[in-house]
């Protein structure tokens, strides 16, 4: 019985964190600046401004909206499926969630990215030489798909630190034998 609730606990987290990079793919396709083109030949497109933030921008908002999704699925996925199972399902949970963030974030990207491409395939295609349009967007930082799992651990690290500093621990008595006379006199060594 643990080990089903294990699997599926394991399983239900993956998924569900994974899911919640489609809506942050689409929202990041939404927010994200893109460069401006401008059509040089048939097929051929350079940016307008050399100096564009366009690109810093978009892996800006890829690391915010990843470390929002990873700070939302640490509380849920703590607060849901960590905190109220047994031991061997919040390992798994754990593991879910995390892996979880792995895919949230590729999935992010991959999406992200696909929103306006077909539209700038197209226009590329057929623009005339001095048209402008807006680039694809592309995620230039790759390390930025860290966010996603780096923050999804670190909210599940923190949460589990102050619920065992909530927890009432072992009393230690004040007169411990380190302070007195093991032999029993009661003085000091």
């Amino acid at each position: 019985m643990e080990r089903r609730a294990a699997i599926t606990g394991l399983v239900v987290s993956l998924a569900a964190t994974a899911a919640l990079g489609v809506a942050a793919g689409l929202i990041w396709g939404q927010v994200a600046p893109r460069a401006q083109l401008q059509e040089v030949s048939a097929g051929v497109a350079q940016v307008v401004n050399a100096e564009t933030r366009a690109f810093i921008g978009a892996d800006g908002w890829f690391c915010l909206i990843a470390a929002v999704g990873g700070a939302v699925t640490g509380t849920c996925g703590y607060l849901l499926g960590i905190r109220r199972r047994g031991n061997g399902t919040q390992a798994a949970v754990t593991v879910g969630l995390i892996l979880g963030a792995v895919a949230a974030a590729f999935v992010m990207r991959w999406l992200g990215e696909q929103s306006g491409n077909q539209a700038y395939q197209h226009q590329l295609a057929h623009a005339a030489a001095g048209a402008t349009f807006s680039a694809s967007l592309t995620l230039g930082a790759k390390t930025a798909l860290v966010f996603w799992p780096l923050f999804t651990s670190l909210v599940i690290v923190l949460a589990e630190v102050g619920r065992r500093r909530r927890e009432p621990g072992p009393e230690l008595d004040p007169m411990s034998s380190m302070w007195t006379d093991p032999r029993g006199s009661g003085g000091a060594p």
